[in-house]
Protein backbone atom coordinates (compact mmCIF):
# COMPACT_ATOMS: atom_id res chain seq x y z
CA UNK A 1 0.00 0.00 0.00
CA UNK A 2 3.00 2.55 0.51
CA UNK A 3 4.56 1.76 -2.67
CA UNK A 4 1.24 2.48 -4.66
CA UNK A 5 0.68 5.83 -2.66
CA UNK A 6 4.96 6.48 -3.32
CA UNK A 7 3.53 6.58 -7.17
CA UNK A 8 0.17 7.69 -7.16
CA UNK A 9 -0.19 10.50 -4.24
CA UNK A 10 1.49 11.37 -1.13
CA UNK A 11 1.45 10.15 2.40
CA UNK A 12 -0.21 12.97 4.02
CA UNK A 13 -0.48 11.84 8.03
CA UNK A 14 -2.57 11.54 11.07
CA UNK A 15 -5.17 12.97 12.83
CA UNK A 16 -7.94 11.14 11.19
CA UNK A 17 -10.43 13.89 11.00
CA UNK A 18 -14.22 12.73 10.07
CA UNK A 19 -16.18 14.63 6.98
CA UNK A 20 -19.83 14.33 6.86
CA UNK A 21 -21.79 13.11 4.09
CA UNK A 22 -26.05 14.39 3.84
CA UNK A 23 -28.63 12.83 1.82
CA UNK A 24 -32.64 12.60 1.64
CA UNK A 25 -34.26 10.01 0.71
CA UNK A 26 -37.48 12.48 1.02
CA UNK A 27 -36.10 14.85 -1.89
CA UNK A 28 -37.12 14.32 -5.67
CA UNK A 29 -34.32 11.88 -7.48
CA UNK A 30 -32.58 12.61 -10.73
CA UNK A 31 -31.45 10.16 -13.13
CA UNK A 32 -28.62 8.23 -13.59
CA UNK A 33 -27.51 7.92 -17.35
CA UNK A 34 -24.89 5.32 -17.07
CA UNK A 35 -23.60 6.67 -20.19
CA UNK A 36 -20.71 4.39 -20.04
CA UNK A 37 -22.80 1.13 -20.59
CA UNK A 38 -23.83 2.43 -24.36
CA UNK A 39 -20.42 1.05 -25.86
CA UNK A 40 -16.96 -0.39 -25.03
CA UNK A 41 -14.09 -0.45 -26.74
CA UNK A 42 -11.66 -3.55 -27.81
CA UNK A 43 -8.61 -3.58 -29.75
CA UNK A 44 -8.17 -5.11 -33.37
CA UNK A 45 -11.41 -6.69 -35.82
CA UNK A 46 -9.97 -10.53 -35.68
CA UNK A 47 -9.83 -10.70 -32.14
CA UNK A 48 -13.56 -10.84 -32.26
CA UNK A 49 -12.89 -14.33 -33.90
CA UNK A 50 -11.33 -15.51 -31.03
CA UNK A 51 -12.75 -18.00 -28.43
CA UNK A 52 -11.99 -16.29 -25.64
CA UNK A 53 -12.62 -12.48 -26.55
CA UNK A 54 -16.03 -13.17 -27.02
CA UNK A 55 -16.15 -15.21 -24.20
CA UNK A 56 -14.78 -12.19 -21.94
CA UNK A 57 -17.09 -10.13 -23.98
CA UNK A 58 -20.13 -12.23 -23.33
CA UNK A 59 -19.09 -12.00 -19.33
CA UNK A 60 -19.11 -8.64 -19.51
CA UNK A 61 -22.60 -7.67 -21.10
CA UNK A 62 -24.19 -10.12 -18.24
CA UNK A 63 -22.16 -8.20 -15.47
CA UNK A 64 -21.93 -4.57 -17.14
CA UNK A 65 -24.85 -4.62 -19.51
CA UNK A 66 -22.69 -3.34 -22.15
CA UNK A 67 -24.93 -2.24 -25.31
CA UNK A 68 -22.03 -1.79 -28.44
CA UNK A 69 -18.49 -2.41 -28.81
CA UNK A 70 -16.05 -0.77 -31.16
CA UNK A 71 -12.87 -2.27 -32.59
CA UNK A 72 -10.23 -1.10 -35.26
CA UNK A 73 -9.24 -2.48 -38.59
CA UNK A 74 -12.27 -4.12 -39.65
CA UNK A 75 -11.59 -3.67 -43.76
CA UNK A 76 -7.64 -4.45 -42.88
CA UNK A 77 -6.48 -6.95 -45.00
CA UNK A 78 -6.14 -9.67 -42.30
CA UNK A 79 -9.98 -9.81 -42.37
CA UNK A 80 -10.14 -10.40 -46.20
CA UNK A 81 -12.91 -7.82 -46.80
CA UNK A 82 -11.43 -6.43 -49.67
CA UNK A 83 -8.59 -7.63 -51.91
CA UNK A 84 -7.66 -7.78 -55.71
CA UNK A 85 -6.39 -10.45 -57.58
CA UNK A 86 -5.60 -10.88 -61.09
CA UNK A 87 -6.83 -7.22 -61.22
CA UNK A 88 -10.08 -8.00 -60.20
CA UNK A 89 -11.95 -7.12 -56.73
CA UNK A 90 -12.97 -9.60 -54.84
CA UNK A 91 -15.19 -9.04 -51.12
CA UNK A 92 -15.13 -11.25 -48.54
CA UNK A 93 -17.68 -10.13 -45.62
CA UNK A 94 -17.52 -13.45 -44.23
CA UNK A 95 -15.12 -12.60 -41.09
CA UNK A 96 -17.45 -9.25 -40.55
CA UNK A 97 -20.50 -11.47 -40.29
CA UNK A 98 -19.50 -13.87 -38.13
CA UNK A 99 -18.11 -11.25 -35.01
CA UNK A 100 -21.52 -9.41 -35.74
CA UNK A 101 -23.30 -12.56 -35.97
CA UNK A 102 -21.90 -13.33 -32.33
CA UNK A 103 -22.65 -9.89 -30.85
CA UNK A 104 -26.13 -9.94 -32.09
CA UNK A 105 -26.50 -13.57 -30.52
CA UNK A 106 -25.64 -11.88 -27.05
CA UNK A 107 -27.87 -8.45 -27.42
CA UNK A 108 -25.05 -6.01 -28.67
CA UNK A 109 -24.08 -4.58 -31.79
CA UNK A 110 -21.52 -2.62 -32.79
CA UNK A 111 -19.94 1.07 -33.68
CA UNK A 112 -18.72 0.56 -37.12
CA UNK A 113 -15.61 2.04 -37.08
CA UNK A 114 -14.86 1.96 -40.62
CA UNK A 115 -11.31 1.65 -40.61
CA UNK A 116 -8.21 1.10 -42.30
CA UNK A 117 -7.96 1.29 -45.66
CA UNK A 118 -7.46 -1.62 -47.94
CA UNK A 119 -4.27 -1.87 -49.19
CA UNK A 120 -5.69 -2.50 -53.02
CA UNK A 121 -7.59 0.78 -52.51
CA UNK A 122 -5.03 2.56 -50.78
CA UNK A 123 -2.80 5.44 -52.17
CA UNK A 124 0.08 4.83 -49.99
CA UNK A 125 2.09 1.67 -47.81
CA UNK A 126 1.53 4.22 -44.56
CA UNK A 127 0.55 1.37 -41.81
CA UNK A 128 -0.22 1.70 -38.15
CA UNK A 129 0.68 -1.26 -35.28
CA UNK A 130 1.91 -4.70 -35.85
CA UNK A 131 -0.78 -5.88 -37.72
CA UNK A 132 -0.04 -3.11 -40.59
CA UNK A 133 -3.43 -0.82 -40.81
CA UNK A 134 -3.38 1.23 -43.61
CA UNK A 135 -3.59 4.62 -42.96
CA UNK A 136 -3.69 5.86 -46.34
CA UNK A 137 -7.06 7.91 -48.13
CA UNK A 138 -8.29 6.11 -50.92
CA UNK A 139 -6.69 6.37 -54.24
CA UNK A 140 -9.61 6.48 -55.64
CA UNK A 141 -13.03 7.98 -54.16
CA UNK A 142 -15.29 5.73 -56.22
CA UNK A 143 -13.83 2.90 -55.37
CA UNK A 144 -14.17 3.40 -51.84
CA UNK A 145 -18.00 4.82 -51.86
CA UNK A 146 -18.32 1.06 -53.44
CA UNK A 147 -17.33 -0.82 -50.76
CA UNK A 148 -19.04 1.43 -48.24
CA UNK A 149 -22.31 0.44 -50.21
CA UNK A 150 -21.33 -3.35 -50.81
CA UNK A 151 -20.88 -3.42 -47.26
CA UNK A 152 -24.14 -1.47 -45.42
CA UNK A 153 -26.32 -3.51 -48.52
CA UNK A 154 -24.97 -6.87 -47.39
CA UNK A 155 -25.27 -6.08 -43.77
CA UNK A 156 -29.59 -4.60 -44.07
CA UNK A 157 -30.13 -7.70 -46.14
CA UNK A 158 -28.58 -9.93 -43.78
CA UNK A 159 -29.82 -8.45 -40.48
CA UNK A 160 -32.77 -5.81 -41.62
CA UNK A 161 -32.69 -2.17 -42.16
CA UNK A 162 -34.79 -2.62 -37.93
CA UNK A 163 -31.67 -3.78 -36.87
CA UNK A 164 -28.83 -2.00 -38.81
CA UNK A 165 -30.53 1.11 -37.99
CA UNK A 166 -29.72 0.95 -34.24
CA UNK A 167 -25.83 0.64 -35.48
CA UNK A 168 -23.56 3.15 -35.34
CA UNK A 169 -21.35 4.14 -38.74
CA UNK A 170 -18.31 5.92 -37.46
CA UNK A 171 -15.79 7.54 -40.40
CA UNK A 172 -12.17 6.45 -39.29
CA UNK A 173 -10.20 6.70 -36.55
CA UNK A 174 -8.62 10.12 -34.82
CA UNK A 175 -7.40 11.19 -38.42
CA UNK A 176 -6.06 14.40 -36.61
CA UNK A 177 -3.06 12.31 -35.61
CA UNK A 178 -0.24 11.36 -38.82
CA UNK A 179 -0.08 8.46 -36.58
CA UNK A 180 -3.62 6.98 -37.91
CA UNK A 181 -4.28 8.85 -40.86
CA UNK A 182 -1.58 10.99 -43.25
CA UNK A 183 -4.21 12.57 -45.55
CA UNK A 184 -4.89 15.69 -42.87
CA UNK A 185 -8.15 17.30 -42.45
CA UNK A 186 -9.82 17.98 -46.10
CA UNK A 187 -9.33 14.69 -47.02
CA UNK A 188 -10.60 13.15 -43.87
CA UNK A 189 -13.71 15.61 -44.90
CA UNK A 190 -13.93 14.32 -48.32
CA UNK A 191 -13.79 10.73 -47.41
CA UNK A 192 -16.41 11.51 -44.99
CA UNK A 193 -18.75 13.24 -47.93
CA UNK A 194 -17.97 9.90 -49.76
CA UNK A 195 -18.89 8.28 -46.94
CA UNK A 196 -22.38 9.28 -45.68
CA UNK A 197 -23.16 9.47 -49.34
CA UNK A 198 -23.09 6.05 -50.57
CA UNK A 199 -24.29 4.84 -46.95
CA UNK A 200 -27.35 6.92 -47.03
CA UNK A 201 -27.70 6.36 -50.51
CA UNK A 202 -28.63 2.55 -49.26
CA UNK A 203 -30.70 4.14 -46.65
CA UNK A 204 -31.41 7.32 -44.84
CA UNK A 205 -32.00 5.58 -41.71
CA UNK A 206 -28.17 4.33 -41.61
CA UNK A 207 -26.39 6.82 -38.73
CA UNK A 208 -23.42 8.00 -40.04
CA UNK A 209 -21.06 10.25 -38.08
CA UNK A 210 -17.48 11.53 -37.09
CA UNK A 211 -14.60 13.27 -36.93
CA UNK A 212 -13.99 10.06 -34.50
CA UNK A 213 -11.05 12.35 -33.70
CA UNK A 214 -8.10 12.66 -30.67
CA UNK A 215 -8.65 15.34 -28.08
CA UNK A 216 -12.02 16.56 -29.01
CA UNK A 217 -10.04 18.31 -32.24
CA UNK A 218 -12.25 19.07 -35.69
CA UNK A 219 -15.80 19.28 -34.28
CA UNK A 220 -16.15 22.73 -35.39
CA UNK A 221 -15.01 22.72 -38.60
CA UNK A 222 -16.41 18.91 -39.03
CA UNK A 223 -19.90 20.35 -38.69
CA UNK A 224 -19.05 24.06 -40.56
CA UNK A 225 -17.65 21.68 -43.86
CA UNK A 226 -21.25 19.17 -43.65
CA UNK A 227 -23.25 22.79 -43.46
CA UNK A 228 -21.27 23.93 -46.22
CA UNK A 229 -21.77 20.76 -48.45
CA UNK A 230 -25.56 19.99 -47.26
CA UNK A 231 -24.16 16.36 -45.32
CA UNK A 232 -26.19 14.79 -42.76
CA UNK A 233 -24.25 14.06 -39.26
CA UNK A 234 -26.22 11.69 -37.58
CA UNK A 235 -24.22 11.92 -33.88
CA UNK A 236 -20.67 13.50 -33.33
CA UNK A 237 -17.86 11.17 -32.04
CA UNK A 238 -14.29 12.10 -30.69
CA UNK A 239 -11.88 10.60 -27.89
CA UNK A 240 -10.19 12.35 -24.65
CA UNK A 241 -8.06 11.17 -22.01
CA UNK A 242 -7.25 12.93 -18.95
CA UNK A 243 -3.47 12.69 -20.11
CA UNK A 244 -3.85 14.50 -23.08
CA UNK A 245 -2.31 18.13 -23.27
CA UNK A 246 -1.00 18.16 -19.98
CA UNK A 247 2.07 17.93 -18.85
CA UNK A 248 5.36 18.03 -20.99
CA UNK A 249 5.59 16.57 -24.41
CA UNK A 250 6.66 12.68 -23.83
CA UNK A 251 6.54 12.89 -19.98
CA UNK A 252 4.99 9.95 -18.01
CA UNK A 253 1.81 9.77 -17.20
CA UNK A 254 2.27 10.14 -13.14
CA UNK A 255 3.32 13.70 -14.32
CA UNK A 256 0.88 14.62 -17.29
CA UNK A 257 -1.88 13.28 -14.93
CA UNK A 258 -0.21 15.39 -11.95
CA UNK A 259 -1.13 18.31 -13.87
CA UNK A 260 -4.60 17.30 -14.96
CA UNK A 261 -7.52 18.79 -12.78
CA UNK A 262 -9.71 16.25 -11.14
CA UNK A 263 -12.89 17.26 -13.36
CA UNK A 264 -10.73 17.47 -16.52
CA UNK A 265 -13.09 14.35 -17.97
CA UNK A 266 -16.11 16.73 -17.50
CA UNK A 267 -14.93 20.39 -18.29
CA UNK A 268 -13.76 18.43 -22.09
CA UNK A 269 -17.44 16.64 -22.56
CA UNK A 270 -18.89 20.21 -21.79
CA UNK A 271 -17.18 21.80 -24.07
CA UNK A 272 -17.79 18.91 -26.57
CA UNK A 273 -21.44 19.01 -26.04
CA UNK A 274 -21.60 22.54 -25.94
CA UNK A 275 -20.10 22.38 -30.05
CA UNK A 276 -22.09 19.21 -30.93
CA UNK A 277 -25.22 21.59 -31.06
CA UNK A 278 -27.79 18.92 -30.11
CA UNK A 279 -26.46 16.25 -31.75
CA UNK A 280 -25.76 13.16 -29.78
CA UNK A 281 -22.73 12.87 -28.58
CA UNK A 282 -20.37 10.14 -28.75
CA UNK A 283 -17.10 9.29 -26.80
CA UNK A 284 -16.02 6.29 -28.34
CA UNK A 285 -12.61 6.41 -26.75
CA UNK A 286 -11.19 7.08 -23.27
CA UNK A 287 -9.60 5.34 -20.61
CA UNK A 288 -7.32 6.61 -16.95
CA UNK A 289 -4.21 7.12 -19.54
CA UNK A 290 -3.44 6.64 -23.20
CA UNK A 291 -0.10 4.37 -22.11
CA UNK A 292 -1.21 0.54 -23.34
CA UNK A 293 1.88 -0.45 -20.92
CA UNK A 294 0.82 1.63 -18.09
CA UNK A 295 0.59 -0.33 -14.36
CA UNK A 296 -1.82 1.90 -13.17
CA UNK A 297 -4.43 -0.02 -14.82
CA UNK A 298 -4.36 -2.79 -13.08
CA UNK A 299 -4.52 -1.26 -9.64
CA UNK A 300 -7.35 1.06 -7.39
CA UNK A 301 -5.75 3.43 -8.26
CA UNK A 302 -7.57 3.23 -12.15
CA UNK A 303 -10.80 1.69 -10.40
CA UNK A 304 -11.06 4.82 -8.33
CA UNK A 305 -10.33 7.86 -11.17
CA UNK A 306 -12.55 5.80 -13.82
CA UNK A 307 -15.60 6.16 -11.18
CA UNK A 308 -14.80 9.94 -10.76
CA UNK A 309 -14.78 10.47 -14.76
CA UNK A 310 -17.93 8.53 -14.91
CA UNK A 311 -19.73 10.13 -12.30
CA UNK A 312 -18.54 13.26 -13.79
CA UNK A 313 -19.83 12.91 -17.40
CA UNK A 314 -23.03 11.27 -16.88
CA UNK A 315 -25.34 13.94 -17.38
CA UNK A 316 -23.44 14.90 -20.54
CA UNK A 317 -22.40 12.89 -23.04
CA UNK A 318 -24.29 9.99 -24.98
CA UNK A 319 -21.99 7.08 -24.91
CA UNK A 320 -18.50 7.26 -22.92
CA UNK A 321 -16.97 3.99 -24.85
CA UNK A 322 -13.69 2.34 -22.12
CA UNK A 323 -11.07 1.43 -24.04
CA UNK A 324 -10.95 -1.72 -23.53
CA UNK A 325 -12.93 -4.55 -21.68
CA UNK A 326 -10.07 -7.24 -22.48
CA UNK A 327 -6.41 -7.02 -22.52
CA UNK A 328 -6.88 -9.70 -25.25
CA UNK A 329 -5.25 -6.69 -27.41
CA UNK A 330 -2.28 -6.75 -29.94
CA UNK A 331 -1.62 -3.11 -31.29
CA UNK A 332 1.94 -3.31 -31.04
CA UNK A 333 2.16 -7.05 -29.75
CA UNK A 334 0.35 -10.00 -28.38
CA UNK A 335 1.27 -9.97 -24.61
CA UNK A 336 1.48 -12.96 -22.17
CA UNK A 337 2.35 -11.54 -19.00
CA UNK A 338 -0.90 -11.57 -16.99
CA UNK A 339 -0.91 -8.02 -15.62
CA UNK A 340 1.04 -6.30 -17.78
CA UNK A 341 -0.40 -2.97 -17.57
CA UNK A 342 -3.09 -3.18 -20.24
CA UNK A 343 -5.79 -1.12 -21.00
CA UNK A 344 -8.36 -3.92 -20.39
CA UNK A 345 -10.97 -4.30 -17.39
CA UNK A 346 -10.15 -8.42 -17.79
CA UNK A 347 -6.61 -9.33 -18.14
CA UNK A 348 -5.85 -12.22 -20.66
CA UNK A 349 -7.36 -14.80 -18.35
CA UNK A 350 -10.96 -12.96 -17.52
CA UNK A 351 -9.62 -12.06 -14.05
CA UNK A 352 -11.47 -8.69 -13.28
CA UNK A 353 -9.17 -5.82 -12.47
CA UNK A 354 -9.97 -3.36 -9.64
CA UNK A 355 -11.83 -1.09 -12.32
CA UNK A 356 -14.10 -3.68 -13.89
CA UNK A 357 -15.61 -4.31 -9.63
CA UNK A 358 -15.53 -0.50 -10.20
CA UNK A 359 -17.66 -0.38 -13.03
CA UNK A 360 -20.12 -2.96 -11.05
CA UNK A 361 -20.36 -1.23 -8.13
CA UNK A 362 -21.39 1.81 -10.25
CA UNK A 363 -23.86 -0.02 -12.13
CA UNK A 364 -25.13 -0.86 -8.75
CA UNK A 365 -26.14 2.37 -7.68
CA UNK A 366 -29.19 2.42 -9.95
CA UNK A 367 -31.35 4.40 -12.46
CA UNK A 368 -31.61 7.54 -10.00
CA UNK A 369 -29.61 9.14 -7.42
CA UNK A 370 -29.78 12.16 -4.64
CA UNK A 371 -28.35 15.14 -4.11
CA UNK A 372 -25.42 14.84 -2.06
CA UNK A 373 -23.21 18.21 -1.26
CA UNK A 374 -19.47 17.74 -2.33
CA UNK A 375 -17.35 19.41 -0.96
CA UNK A 376 -13.91 16.80 0.35
CA UNK A 377 -10.85 17.61 -1.71
CA UNK A 378 -10.47 13.53 -2.28
CA UNK A 379 -13.61 12.20 -1.25
CA UNK A 380 -16.78 12.00 -3.33
CA UNK A 381 -19.93 10.44 -3.14
CA UNK A 382 -23.16 9.21 -5.05
CA UNK A 383 -26.28 8.02 -3.53
CA UNK A 384 -28.81 5.86 -5.57
CA UNK A 385 -31.97 3.53 -5.67
CA UNK A 386 -32.91 1.20 -8.21
CA UNK A 387 -37.00 1.61 -9.09
CA UNK A 388 -39.85 3.68 -7.27
CA UNK A 389 -39.95 0.84 -4.53
CA UNK A 390 -36.42 0.05 -4.05
CA UNK A 391 -35.59 -2.70 -1.12
CA UNK A 392 -31.75 -1.25 -1.44
CA UNK A 393 -29.85 1.97 -1.12
CA UNK A 394 -26.80 2.38 -2.60
CA UNK A 395 -23.71 4.39 -1.60
CA UNK A 396 -20.63 4.87 -3.94
CA UNK A 397 -17.62 6.70 -2.13
CA UNK A 398 -14.34 7.02 -3.51
CA UNK A 399 -11.23 8.54 -1.98
CA UNK A 400 -8.95 9.38 -5.17
CA UNK A 401 -6.66 12.20 -5.84
CA UNK A 402 -4.12 12.31 -9.20
CA UNK A 403 -0.55 11.30 -8.73
CA UNK A 404 1.61 13.26 -6.38
CA UNK A 405 -1.45 14.71 -4.58
CA UNK A 406 -1.77 14.70 -0.84
CA UNK A 407 -3.76 11.62 0.25
CA UNK A 408 -5.07 9.26 3.46
CA UNK A 409 -7.37 7.55 4.84
CA UNK A 410 -10.58 9.53 5.10
CA UNK A 411 -13.01 9.07 7.74
CA UNK A 412 -16.77 9.38 6.60
CA UNK A 413 -20.06 10.01 8.01
CA UNK A 414 -23.17 9.56 6.22
CA UNK A 415 -26.50 10.64 7.48
CA UNK A 416 -29.73 10.02 5.28
CA UNK A 417 -32.98 11.08 6.36
CA UNK A 418 -35.43 8.15 6.16
CA UNK A 419 -38.56 8.13 4.27
CA UNK A 420 -41.36 7.92 6.62
CA UNK A 421 -41.93 3.91 7.85
CA UNK A 422 -38.13 2.94 6.46
CA UNK A 423 -36.37 0.91 8.87
CA UNK A 424 -32.97 -0.69 8.48
CA UNK A 425 -32.59 -4.40 7.65
CA UNK A 426 -28.44 -4.20 7.45
CA UNK A 427 -25.88 -1.34 6.39
CA UNK A 428 -22.63 -3.80 4.79
CA UNK A 429 -19.71 -2.36 2.75
CA UNK A 430 -17.46 -3.72 0.01
CA UNK A 431 -14.12 -2.58 -0.77
CA UNK A 432 -11.55 -1.88 -3.63
CA UNK A 433 -8.39 -0.81 -2.44
CA UNK A 434 -4.42 -1.85 -2.30
CA UNK A 435 -5.87 -5.07 0.05
CA UNK A 436 -9.31 -6.10 -1.74
CA UNK A 437 -10.50 -6.90 -4.76
CA UNK A 438 -6.70 -6.53 -5.90
CA UNK A 439 -5.60 -9.69 -7.80
CA UNK A 440 -1.92 -7.96 -8.46
CA UNK A 441 -1.03 -8.51 -4.40
CA UNK A 442 -1.41 -12.27 -4.80
CA UNK A 443 0.08 -12.66 -8.39
CA UNK A 444 2.92 -9.96 -6.90
CA UNK A 445 3.56 -12.30 -3.87
CA UNK A 446 3.63 -15.13 -6.26
CA UNK A 447 6.83 -13.68 -8.12
CA UNK A 448 5.03 -12.43 -11.06
CA UNK A 449 5.03 -15.52 -13.20
CA UNK A 450 4.46 -14.80 -16.64
CA UNK A 451 2.20 -17.67 -17.29
CA UNK A 452 -0.34 -18.85 -14.44
CA UNK A 453 -1.54 -22.48 -14.44
CA UNK A 454 -5.45 -23.05 -14.21
CA UNK A 455 -5.92 -23.20 -10.17
CA UNK A 456 -3.55 -19.65 -10.13
CA UNK A 457 -6.01 -18.32 -12.35
CA UNK A 458 -9.01 -19.81 -10.21
CA UNK A 459 -7.32 -18.49 -7.05
CA UNK A 460 -6.97 -14.89 -8.63
CA UNK A 461 -10.65 -14.92 -9.77
CA UNK A 462 -11.63 -15.34 -5.59
CA UNK A 463 -9.63 -12.38 -4.91
CA UNK A 464 -11.82 -10.57 -7.13
CA UNK A 465 -14.86 -11.34 -4.98
CA UNK A 466 -15.66 -8.87 -2.95
CA UNK A 467 -15.81 -9.15 0.97
CA UNK A 468 -19.10 -7.51 2.20
CA UNK A 469 -18.56 -6.60 5.66
CA UNK A 470 -21.32 -4.74 7.94
CA UNK A 471 -20.89 -1.50 9.64
CA UNK A 472 -22.49 -0.24 13.05
CA UNK A 473 -25.11 2.37 11.93
CA UNK A 474 -27.73 3.82 14.29
CA UNK A 475 -31.16 5.14 13.10
CA UNK A 476 -32.80 7.52 15.57
CA UNK A 477 -35.49 10.10 14.70
CA UNK A 478 -35.96 8.92 10.77
CA UNK A 479 -31.86 9.55 10.18
CA UNK A 480 -29.16 6.90 9.52
CA UNK A 481 -25.92 7.45 10.86
CA UNK A 482 -22.88 5.47 9.65
CA UNK A 483 -19.06 5.63 10.06
CA UNK A 484 -16.79 4.24 7.97
CA UNK A 485 -13.47 4.78 6.43
CA UNK A 486 -12.14 4.73 3.25
CA UNK A 487 -8.74 4.15 2.18
CA UNK A 488 -6.83 6.44 -0.48
CA UNK A 489 -6.95 5.85 -4.10
CA UNK A 490 -10.24 3.53 -2.88
CA UNK A 491 -13.62 2.66 -4.33
CA UNK A 492 -16.25 1.85 -1.49
CA UNK A 493 -19.81 0.65 -2.04
CA UNK A 494 -22.32 0.64 1.25
CA UNK A 495 -25.37 -1.31 0.98
CA UNK A 496 -28.16 -0.23 2.99
CA UNK A 497 -31.21 -3.00 2.87
CA UNK A 498 -34.23 -1.69 4.51
CA UNK A 499 -36.79 -3.96 6.49
CA UNK A 500 -40.15 -5.21 4.72
CA UNK A 501 -42.79 -2.50 5.41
Amino acid sequence: MERMLELYGNIAPPPMMSTTFTADLNAESGPLHHPWRTCVGSGHATLALRADWQAQLRQAKADLDFRYVRFHGLLDDDMGTLICQSDAFIYSFFNADQIFDFLVSIGMRPIVELSFMPSTLSSGDDIVFHYKGNITPPRHQEEWAELMRRLTSHWVERYGIDEVAQWYFEVWNEPNLPAFWTGGQQAYFQLYETTVNAIKGVDTRLRVGGPATAANAWIDEFQAFCKERKLPIDFISTHFYPTDAFGEIGADTITQLEHAPLDVMRQHALIARTQANGKPLLYTEWNITSNPRDTMHDTSVAAALATRIVMGVDDVVDAYSYWTFSDIFEENYFPSVPFHGGFGMLNLHGIKKPIYKAFEMVAALGDRQYTVEQSHPSVAIWVGEAGEKARQTQVLCINQVMPRHPIKTEEVVLEIKLRPGQAVRSVTIGRIDAQNANPVALWTQWGQPNYLSHDQVAQLKQTTELQWIALDHVQENEVLSVAFPVAAQSVNLVRIEWSEA
